[in-house]
């Protein structure tokens, strides 16, 4: 009797599917990101946060030196060489990836273990009276554990996605996070609450949350890629496969992941600015205690920022499904369809963040409430720092396209210039808004709004003159996108003044429900009657919208 077949489990997506698809598993995963904090900051507090934020922060600037850009680089290479027919180049590709990727992370790991207490003494220098050097230490060393795993994970997703083959790795990041979750959540509850040990044992716990998630994702993808190997070996079209030694492969990957590299790098550092100058510079330049500053530093590093990562869900998700999309236009030389999709992308990512940025600026105050309790600071940071997540959202999609069209030189002048900014206005900012009479911990922020405005404005720029690329029905769908939010944004302050304040949180949760409901509808029936969601998504999505509508009111 002959063995029945396995059917594959994995199919390809397009661009909109699957930026649909990839954006569907990052915002869940940023959902539960988003959930945790609430028993989190019950746990461990203000200073455990800003503990986690020092650990977590110099973690990202090292997974970006060791990782960031191999797995795009290896979804850009496994793309190309898919649509050109180049199959045992493709799967060369993937083992050198492999290798580099696991070299990477090792290294990274031995400079964090070794160099933890200079970094700790950098971020805290000479000030008391919140966490030690020894505390920074501890909490960086174990992080970097997650360095060993991550950086080899990061490949296989690279590899999926090259394929367009979004749904494995999406569901992988979202098991990575409930790991996560539970491992930083029930640890350090167990940590303090149970065993009475120190906040910083129950904040080492929840860093080596990175780790364990990172290893059950890794082994669920190891695990799908076996049982898919049919259909990632499927050929396509016969070609004579030209010889591509390692070496030319090696160069490639590194070509191409250097300028991804540079991206999370540079966007790590703006973080590592805030963290080495936050705290002395609020404590030195705008009469903070050194609590309140910690307490600042905490919000911008980790409770805050929380909810950049919501809006950052939806540029991530475009970006995966538009690399190897835009990659496969560029390598045919379909100039029109490359136009085509880089207005697509820029008109969906404004389509879903500029309305959820606003709409949680405008809510600050009972989304803090609900998540963090009442804060002195908090809704005050969070209605301002919110458009940072927009901001980095915007570029990093504008310098994801220039790399795809190897325009390195743009990319990284956009990114030093940026940064330089930063660098430069940082401290000066500080002192300004204070002098103002203005929240001092928005210079901090303000200047982190021109970097990222100034690198996304020379990147735009270059698309239309080098790349000759049009931004004629972006701009048609960007006035419909600003009106809609605007007129969302009227509809929720008329509620406003029908609901009285509270500090319940139960009330503020309900107040955040009436207050979605009503400004989704407000949003969504003027984008509807605009037709701006037909130019936006295409003609199948309002097409399908428009027969379930029927179907549902045909009685």
């Amino acid at each position: 009797m002959k063995k029945k077949e396995k059917k594959p489990s994995v199919t390809k997506s397009g661009l909109v599917k699957g930026a649909f698809i990839a954006t569907i598993g990052i915002v869940l995963t940023k959902i539960l990101g988003i959930i945790y904090v609430i028993p989190f900051h019950a746990v461990i507090g203000d200073r455990g946060g800003a503990l986690y934020g020092y650990a977590y922060t110099i973690y990202l600037l090292f997974m970006s030196l060791s990782s960031a850009g191999i797995p795009l680089a290896i979804s850009k290479i496994v793309s190309e060489y898919q649509t050109l027919g180049y199959y045992n180049a493709k799967k060369r590709a993937f083992v050198i990836g492999k290798k580099i990727a696991l070299l990477l992370g090792f290294v990274s790991f031995l400079l964090l273990l070794l160099f933890a207490p200079w970094i700790a003494h950098a971020i805290l220098g000479n000030i008391s009276g919140g966490n030690t050097i020894s505390d920074v230490t501890l909490v960086i060393r174990v992080v970097a554990s997650a360095l060993l795993f991550v950086p080899v994970l990061s490949i296989y997703r690279g590899y999926f996605e090259g394929h367009r083959f979004m749904e494995d790795p999406s569901f992988s990041q979202v098991l990575e996070q409930l790991v996560r979750v539970f491992v930083i959540v029930l640890g350090s509850f167990l940590a303090l609450k149970v065993f009475d040990l120190s906040i910083t044992t129950a904040v080492g716990i929840a860093v080596f949350g990175a780790t364990a998630g990172a290893i059950a994702s890794y082994l669920y993808l190891v695990y799908k890629k076996k049982q898919n190997n049919s259909k990632f070996n499927e050929k396509i079209r016969p070609v004579n496969e030209p010889i591509i030694t390692n070496k030319q492969i090696f160069k490639k990957i590194v070509l191409y992941a250097i300028p991804f590299i540079l991206i999370d790098v540079f966007k790590s550092l703006y973080n590592y600015i805030d963290m080495v100058t936050v705290v002395q510079g609020l404590v030195n330049y705008a009469d903070f205690s050194v609590k309140d500053a910690e307490t600042i530093m905490s919000m911008l590093s980790t409770w805050a920022a929380k909810f950049n990562m919501i809006v950052l869900s939806v540029s991530t998700g475009i970006i995966i499904s538009l690399i190897p999309n835009l990659t496969s236009s560029v390598v045919k030389k379909d100039y029109i369809d490359v136009n085509n999709k880089i207005n697509q992308v820029f008109s969906i990512l404004l389509f879903f963040t500029l309305p959820m940025t606003l709409g949680i600026s405008f809510l600050s105050n009972s989304v803090w409430n609900v998540f963090y309790g009442v804060s002195e600071y908090g809704p005050s940071v969070l209605s301002y720092f919110i458009f940072v997540g927009f901001m980095i959202g915007l570029f990093t999609s504008t310098v994801s396209i220039i790399q795809v069209l190897k325009d390195y030189k743009t990319v990284i002048w956009s990114l030093v210039i940026g940064v330089a900014l930063k660098f430069l206005l940082n401290n000066n900012l500080i002192i300004a808004f204070y002098k103002m009479g203005l929240p001092a911990y928005y210079g901090v922020i303000t200047a982190s709004l021109i970097g990222y405005f100034v690198s996304f404005t020379i990147c735009i720029i270059r698309l239309k003159f080098k790349y000759r690329i049009s931004y004629e029905n972006l701009t048609k769908n960007f006035i419909d996108i600003i009106c809609g939010s605007m007129l969302m944004v009227i509809g929720l302050f008329l509620i406003d003044l029908l609901l009285p304040s509270t500090n319940a949180r139960v009330v503020n949760l309900i107040y955040i429900v009436i207050y979605v409901i009503v400004g989704c509808i407000i949003y969504f029936v003027y984008m509807w009657n605009t037709k701006t969601i037909k130019r936006v998504f295409g003609n199948k999505l309002p097409s399908k919208l428009n027969f379930v509508y029927k179907k549902n009111t045909r009685y």
